[in-house]
């Protein structure tokens, strides 16, 4: 998934027609432990895949992208579990979005997400807690609910109620289906939650994060909140100069993945998207620490 300023655009992200043609320089947005579960900082460790619905088969639409810049949150994980659950990567070059490749607006710092909204969820995770996706890897999608959150952290209450190590914090916010049991699960870490706000704009508003086992019975997925990150965002993407395209180093031929079980992981108490800003920046929000 792509986010961008805010372009309308339908959920099947590289599916519907939005924003064709446009080009844009961009930050993609992941979560923090993604980055730290790679266990790698060297921007030229890492590809952006564009472009892909299923993994093992990309297409003439798929695009690979190189990294020029990683910024890691430096409150990573330092006050609380899985806190400030962010990262940035810059990239080389700019996006070209087209019919399948596709923005999500970043919402600003006072875009409200009402509660019980309906949003969705998309990754290449695995189906249950033992069940790996099978090939050919085809992105898979769930209708979720927004939770509130105190409600939500009755089900990481530990036996001793004055611990708070599972707590949910201003900068995350619950989601899921406790009745069909729709959820992240392991290899979803850093990937998109988006609502649809008004009648035909898609805001980009959480981010995979953490969650209890992905078994019956399914308890809330824990989201990285991207409002509250939405100054810090903007700080970045405005004293992160663009990179010459010199810089770049050659195109790669968007790689056919037959094995993939080292993206993100989604941390237990007992989750990778792609967002592109106006400017150089591709908001990549992963996450920071491993099981």
């Amino acid at each position: 998934m792509v986010v961008s300023g805010c372009l309308q655009g339908s959920r099947e992200l590289g599916v519907r027609q939005s924003g064709e043609g446009t080009r844009v320089q961009h930050t993609e947005e992941t979560g923090d432990n993604a980055v730290s579960h790679n266990r790698s900082h060297e921007p030229s460790d890492y590809r952006i895949l564009l472009g892909y619905h299923r993994l093992q088969h990309p297409t003439e639409h798929s695009r690979q992208m190189t990294v020029y810049r990683l910024i890691v949150h430096n409150e990573f994980n330092k006050h609380y579990f899985m806190g400030s659950d962010i990262a940035l990567l810059q990239l080389h070059l700019s996006v070209n979005f087209t019919s399948h490749i596709l923005p999500a607006c970043l919402p600003g710092p006072t875009t409200k997400l009402p509660l019980h909204s309906s949003c969705w969820i998309t990754g290449w995770g695995m189906i249950t807690e033992g069940d790996f996706l099978a090939p050919p890897f085809q992105l898979q999608e769930g209708e979720v609910g927004i939770i509130d959150s105190e409600v939500c952290k009755m089900y990481f209450q530990l036996p001793d109620s004055s611990s708070s190590e599972y707590s949910i914090h201003e900068d995350m916010f619950c989601a899921g289906d406790l009745m069909t049991g729709k959820s992240i699960c392991q290899g979803d870490s850093g990937g998109p939650l988006v609502c649809k706000l008004n009648s035909s704009t898609w805001f980009l508003m959480g981010l995979s994060s953490w969650s209890q086992a992905c078994h019956y019975p399914i308890s809330p997925s824990v989201f990285t909140r991207i409002t509250y990150f939405s100054n810090w965002i903007s700080e970045k993407q405005s004293t992160s100069p663009n990179p010459h395209p010199s810089l770049a180093p050659p195109q790669e031929k968007p790689p056919i993945l037959s094995d993939f079980t080292s993206l993100g992981m989604v941390h237990k108490p007992t989750t990778y998207i792609t967002l592109v800003s106006s400017q150089t920046f591709l908001l990549l929000l992963i996450s920071l620490r491993t099981l």
